[in-house]
């Protein structure tokens, strides 16, 4: 086994940092479950936006089920904590919008499928 593959790339620079993706950020967010529903909140449908630039920055708009979800505290962390984790990712914001309300129309079919909302 060759140095690079057991230690990265490297450049002058330092080891040079995978781009990253919309698929890998998407990825991570679906490692994230809201506690009280068996549905990642990607598949939920409360991630509005993701912008992704080549600095490794991303940012995610994601909304809640209600105003006074139990876990509007800890979710949008859990959700940055789990981007943080993409590699290539150098910095993450989250923020909680409103607008448009989410309702049950912005589930995928499998979340339907798997809360018997059909």
């Amino acid at each position: 086994m060759s140095d690079n593959a057991t230690h990265g790339s490297w450049t002058p620079e330092g080891e040079a940092l995978p781009p990253v993706t919309e698929e890998g950020v998407i990825a991570a967010l679906k490692t994230v479950f809201d506690p009280e529903i068996p549905v990642d909140i990607y598949e939920l449908g409360l991630i509005y936006a993701i912008e992704h630039g080549d600095d490794g920055k991303v940012k995610v708009e994601m909304t809640l089920t209600t105003p006074s979800c139990p876990s509007a505290q800890e979710l949008p962390s859990m959700a940055e904590e789990a981007i943080r984790q993409v590699p290539g990712v150098t910095e993450c914001t989250v923020e909680i919008v409103w607008d448009p309300p989410w309702d049950q129309s912005r589930m995928s079919e499998d979340a339907r499928l798997a809360l018997n909302m059909y």
